[in-house]
């Protein structure tokens, strides 16, 4: 079967924001608005800053700002895939916090199973399953990659499971396979829409305040010693503000030398029938993700659909943001071309969903922190993929930095974490930063069909701690 013709009747919209349990938008700021903390976004980490807030001071005064709708940005158009790891994967924290890592690990394994309470306790259905991921090695480089993580991540306490060919196929059948690491605990699938609406839904629950199709245009401080969010029919003058817009035009313009847009792309098929979910067994529906610089991420969903994304990262000249990029046929088309590769098992299989969705990247992988206006301002930016989970880390960091609640005023475990003080390596500006980042495309690529060989330009950003390796 030609791959295109899998495509053809694939809508260019995101398969969970498509669900038609979508909640109606709530209502725009108009007027003016006083509170204790305002909060402007309202995706992962804007939802859990609010909600985390009113759990440590349930007398807090909370507001969201939300540009569009909740979890319409990347919150609602990601794989669902929520892992503990606050560093981006094991590697990535290895070699820039080595020291922190047993610790960071701890935290984010305990965050993990704080976000399937929260669920519980508020009552939450967002198909959350903890079935953990599978790393795939389809190149034995990357097999030999995997058995030294496997080692690295027993002595952090894991108890990984590394498959040789047979037994990774005996759990998910494709030919391209040659074994796979199984961390069974560190990761959840999730419905990444019904996650952000019913964390909206608990906010509420607790008195917060919600404004949807309320873009804050300006920030200021206030004679007062208040913050003033200003919109276009209404104001917000807050005690304090925690930033939650991803790579979104940010309010403090210090963050857009950190920050890149990058656009990352998915499909979903049809719902797979009895006979084709035999032919590729999946009984125990893991996330799977393989091991490749340019890696492809997939899982099934609710109705046995494959989620199938990855592999193109894409970042437009000039930080590049507007809603046609998220539709990219040349990239639907090659991710279409390696399902079928992988699952050849599955031809006549069409696809019912294509979209793209930007991802907030930064040097080194994973969120950074910091504050402003003397510490009455505090963000959290910069997860490049993995934030699904790490949100809620990152909102306690926020709220510590503010003041708000537990250990009120004082140095926490968190903010004493040297991943947490430190910054990434600012992006060169254009055209350099454009240049740049093709460059490192290109090598990346170049490295996956050289078994894994980091060429000079990969190890000199290496030795600069940029490390690019996905």
């Amino acid at each position: 079967m030609n791959v295109l013709t899998a495509l053809v009747d694939a809508e260019p919209t995101s398969y969970w924001l498509a669900d038609p349990g979508r909640p109606e938008a709530g209502g725009a700021l108009a007027g003016r608005v006083g509170c204790d903390l305002a909060v402007v976004g309202g995706g992962y980490t804007g939802l859990w800053t609010a909600l985390r807030a009113k759990e440590r001071n349930p007398s807090l005064d909370v507001v969201v700002l939300e540009a569009d709708r909740v979890g319409g940005a990347a919150s609602g158009r990601n794989g669902g895939f929520c892992a503990a790891s606050l560093t981006h994967g094991l590697g990535n924290g290895l070699e820039r916090w080595p020291d922190e890592m047993p610790q960071l690990e701890r935290l984010g394994r305990q965050n993990l199973r704080d976000i399937g309470d929260t669920l519980a306790r508020y009552g939450v259905d967002a198909e959350w399953e903890r079935t953990g991921e599978m790393h795939i090695a389809t190149e034995e480089w990357q097999f030999e990659e995997l058995r030294e993580e496997a080692e690295h991540a027993a002595e952090l306490g894991w108890r990984p499971t590394l498959l040789g060919p047979d037994e990774v196929r005996a759990e998910v059948d494709s030919p391209t396979y040659v074994g796979a690491l199984w961390d069974r605990e560190g990761v959840a699938m999730v419905h990444p829409a019904k996650l952000a609406w019913g964390l909206a839904e608990a906010c509420r629950a607790l008195g917060v305040r919600i404004f949807e199709n309320t873009r804050v245009t300006s920030l200021q401080g206030e004679s007062d010693g208040r913050l003033r969010l200003g919109g276009a029919y209404g104001v917000v003058s807050a005690r304090h503000v925690a930033l939650g817009t991803g790579v979104f035009p940010p309010l403090l313009k210090r963050l857009k030398h950190f920050l890149v847009p990058v656009y990352d792309y998915a499909l979903v098929t049809e719902p797979l029938t009895p006979e084709q979910r035999k032919a590729i067994g999946w009984a125990h529906r893991q996330g799977l993700g393989d091991s490749a610089n340019q890696f492809h991420y997939y899982r099934l969903t609710a109705d046995d659909r494959i989620l199938w994304g990855g592999y193109d990262a894409v970042y437009h000249y000039g930080n590049g943001l507007r809603s046609e990029l998220e539709r990219r046929p040349a990239t639907f088309a090659t991710l279409a071309e390696h399902f079928f590769t992988t699952f050849p098992q599955l031809e006549g299989v069409r696809f019912t969903n294509a979209w793209g969705g930007v991802v907030d990247t930064c040097s080194r992988f994973c969120a950074f922190y910091g504050t402003a206006y003397d510490g009455r301002l505090a963000y959290a930016v910069g997860y490049t993929g993995l934030g699904v989970g790490a949100t809620r880390f990152g909102a306690d960091v926020m709220l510590d930095q503010l003041g708000i609640g537990e250990d009120e005023g004082r140095e926490t475990e968190r903010t004493r974490l040297r991943m947490v003080r430190s910054k990434p390596v600012p992006f060169p500006p254009e055209p350099l930063r454009y240049g740049v980042i093709e460059l490192t495309r290109h090598e990346i690529a170049r490295a996956d069909r050289n078994a894994g060989r980091r060429g000079l330009w990969l190890r000199t950003l290496d030795r600069f701690g940029l490390g690019f390796d996905s």
